[in-house]
């Protein structure tokens, strides 16, 4: 019994050292020095009383708090506008009654994250990305959590779904399953893509873009604060650059990066629509006798299953630029393919300003496009089992198509024309 009391208060003495809740202050709720000492807590209590609140999150707060507090840090110094669009935690009785209001149990990963903040307002732009093409524009919100119970989804297709982001402009969201139904995974994140060649109108194919809410919006900042999507406007463009896509001929530098639109591409027929951003820099160092302009463009497209097309025409985007030292050129373009993924190399022809007879090719690197992850619907694989063969099977030899052509070939896709309007990037 001695030897017990002994221990009990020994092990008591250890639970009061402060400096122990200090190490879990910082690792668990990331306390600060100088939050501590506006508190007027020791650790211990500050430990107590947040885990009296937030305690169901201990597992996700510290990975989800960093997240928020870095994307604050890098938009407050890039795009300060958008800071001002995020709303405040909501309560956990809050998150208790929209679970009430829809019939399910949200993620705890998903509630941790609107203790932080309860998305943002329906505004352009939005923290979830920007796209813009032609005349096509999307900017997606991060949805508060009345506006994502009010977009619940019960029916077919969408059985059981909530959405996580919205646009204004197209009406696009992404969706988070929140049970394992029509072939979902619990959890899943996908956006939605009506199969255009089903006679049932709950046939939804999935493109799949995370696996639960943590892995989701936090590969997403990660991309923002490390540079991976480019700040272009005050906005966030969800174009990914591979580092080994650039290539020099001579003084010139040309870089691509791509992004995959769902919203414009289908399964059901196979129509998979990229975009791609390039940057033509001509070196500060060079000589100014090497000004130069672009002409033409040559472009060899290569889809998934190896067919190749050609294609050649003068200039880009209906311009011809101008290139001189410490100078940089951007825009951007489309292709579709008709398989799952496919690239793109070439080069572009220019002629010097000074020595009008002096023309000379510049290369392109090859950049390499693969659509995400889909599913397809379960009404589908259900038709196919009871007939014993795809009856909607479909043709996938058709071409694909250049951006600067794209307009004159496009083919039309059952999905709503864009409300909003963006100009080339230049």
């Amino acid at each position: 019994i001695y030897s017990c009391c002994c221990l009990s208060r020994r092990l008591n003495q250890l639970s009061n050292h402060d400096p122990l809740w200090k190490r879990h202050c910082k690792k668990y709720w990331l306390i600060s020095e100088e939050e501590k000492c506006q508190r007027n807590q020791s650790w211990k209590a500050i430990f107590f009383s947040t885990y009296s609140d937030l305690g169901r999150y201990i597992q996700y707060y510290a990975t989800l708090k960093k997240a928020w507090d870095d994307l604050e840090k890098y938009l407050g110094q890039r795009c300060p506008r958008m800071i001002g669009s995020l709303k405040e935690s909501v309560r956990e009785e809050d998150l208790d009654a929209v679970e009430a209001q829809i019939g399910c149990k949200l993620p705890d990963d998903y509630r941790c994250s609107f203790r932080i903040h309860n998305g943002q307002k329906l505004v352009v732009p939005g923290l979830m990305g920007s796209m813009a093409l032609s005349n096509h524009y999307r900017s997606e919100d991060l949805l508060d959590i009345d506006t994502a119970a009010g977009g619940f989804q019960q029916r077919l297709g969408l059985k059981q779904c909530l959405p996580l982001t919205f646009c204004i402009h197209t009406g696009l969201s992404q969706y988070m399953a929140l049970e394992s139904v029509e072939g979902r995974n619990k959890y899943e994140i996908f956006y939605q893509c009506p199969d255009q060649m089903a006679r049932n109108p709950s046939a939804i194919d999935m493109f799949i873009t995370g696996t639960s809410y943590l892995e989701w919006f936090t590969s997403y900042v990660n991309k923002v604060v490390t540079g991976g999507y480019p700040i272009i406007r005050d906005q966030i463009f969800r174009y990914v650059h591979d580092k080994e896509c650039v290539a020099t001929t001579e003084d010139i530098t040309v870089s691509v990066s791509t992004s995959f639109l769902p919203e414009l591409s289908s399964v059901h027929p196979p129509h998979y629509f990229f975009t791609y951003r390039i940057r033509i820099e001509m070196s500060k160092d060079a000589l100014p006798e090497k000004a130069c302009q672009l002409d033409s463009r040559y472009w060899r497209i290569t889809n998934a299953k190896g067919d190749v097309e050609e294609v050649q025409g003068p200039g880009v985007v209906g311009e011809f630029p101008i290139i001189s030292p410490g100078r940089v050129y951007e825009y951007t373009s489309c292709t579709t393919f008709s398989t799952t993924s496919g690239y793109m190399e070439g080069y572009y022809t220019f002629h010097c300003l000074y020595y009008k007879d002096k023309f000379f090719n510049v290369t392109i690197p090859r950049f390499h496009m693969v659509c995400p992850t889909f599913k397809v619907s379960t009404a589908r694989m259900v038709r196919d089992a009871e007939t014993n063969h795809n009856e909607y099977a479909v043709d996938e030899d058709e071409d694909s198509t250049d951006t600067d052509e794209y307009e004159d070939r496009r083919r039309v896709l059952d999905i709503p024309a864009p409300a909003g309007r963006c100009p080339r990037h230049t």
